[in-house]
């Protein structure tokens, strides 16, 4: 089985190594061109905010057929990332129940025999090199596109715990000018990762504030399209009030982010180490709240003409058919790099 991202190494040789793909770049198919966001797509399939470290990854997944590409998050200062371990998998392969919030999840194979059905579970931290680093390196990644593909950046906010929420909300905006000078295409708010410790994981509940950062991010992109990056909600009236909030700045919203949860080894121990009990979880165990979010998402819209799209992570037809405007692939290209050929061959409408 393919792992392009070695989970038995570090971000950091990841980030200089990787993706370990040594091809065949096989022929990706031609397909009828789509519109994403205003922008031309060759498809409306892409991978979110987690897999692509730099631009050797985005140049990579390009060349095998992923058209809207999301540049891993960044930040406004260097963050280093957890130590080892940082993703693991889970036991069993059984949707996970989103109102269990003290449910443990158990350790499971380190390589299962189809990574493409797999529940993983994730905790770097969010790390990001300096923006004198990860800006050239945008620049790079947009130069590397092919036509009818995109770049997003993803970023997040780094609140220090003595400043207010104003610095934060400006921080988001300096970073969506900061992504757009870069050469994002799209610029992408994380308000929701969750294999963080921090209240920076679960600002996307708070409808006032993320009204208030989508507003900073949109006068920070200048014109290009902003996302917010949101997690799992329980409850449909608040979800549908931060779509309200945020409707005007943001051109759509991307989900479901996973979930956050504590995940141990056979004998209870923390799987990633003592401080570090909760962590992020994505993959199959998560489909079916995540599909269930993004139809009452479309159904929000829908009912209060709303002018945002409905971005789904996770499994693919199931979000097409519910109407999603594209459909990111979180895990499952590291397992299977050709999964954008093998639906374009098969799906060219999408």
């Amino acid at each position: 089985m393919i792992n392009t991202y070695d989970v038995e190494r570090t971000y950091d040789w990841n980030y200089q190594n990787g993706p370990v793909y040594n091809g065949p770049f096989p022929e990706v198919p031609k397909t009828p061109g789509k519109n994403f966001l205003g922008l031309t797509v060759n498809s409306r399939l892409g991978i979110p905010a987690g897999l692509l470290l730099n631009s050797n990854w985005i140049d990579a997944y390009g060349r095998l057929g992923f058209d809207i590409l999301t540049y891993k998050t960044v930040r406004s200062q260097y963050r280093e990332c957890q130590e080892l371990p940082n993703w693991v998998y889970i036991e069993g392969d059984d949707q996970i129940d989103p109102s269990k919030l003290d449910e443990k999840q158990k350790l499971g194979a380190s390589r299962p025999a189809d990574g493409t059905k797999v529940t993983s579970s994730v905790s770097f931290g969010m790390p990001s090199k300096s923006p004198d680093e990860w800006m050239p390196d945008v620049a790079r990644a947009r130069d590397v596109l092919r036509p009818g593909q995109v770049l997003i950046v993803s970023v997040v906010a780094s609140p220090e715990p003595e400043s207010d929420v104003s610095e934060m909300i400006a921080d988001f905006g300096n970073l969506a000018a900061m992504a757009r000078e870069a050469g994002a295409q799209i610029v992408e708010a994380n308000l929701s990762c969750p294999n963080v410790c921090t209240a920076e994981g679960d600002i996307f509940l708070d409808a006032e504030l993320s009204g208030k950062i989508a507003a900073a991010m949109h006068k920070g992109a200048e014109g290009i399209p902003v996302l917010l990056k949101l997690g799992h909600f329980a409850d449909n009236i608040r979800l549908a009030e931060v779509l309200q909030a945020v409707d005007g700045n943001a051109a759509g919203v991307v989900m479901v982010n996973g979930i956050s949860r504590q995940v141990v080894t056979g004998d209870g121990k923390a799987a990633f180490g003592q401080g570090r009990e909760m962590s992020g979880i994505l993959g199959r165990g998560i489909h079916a709240f995540s599909l269930d979010n993004v139809k009452t998402a479309m159904d929000v819209v829908s009912n209060d003409n709303l002018s945002l799209e409905i971005v789904a992570v996770g499994g693919v037809k199931p979000y097409f058919d519910a109407g999603a405007a594209a459909v990111m692939m979180g895990s499952a290209p590291m397992f299977d790099p050709t999964l954008a050929i093998s639906f374009k061959q098969k799906y060219p409408d999408w």
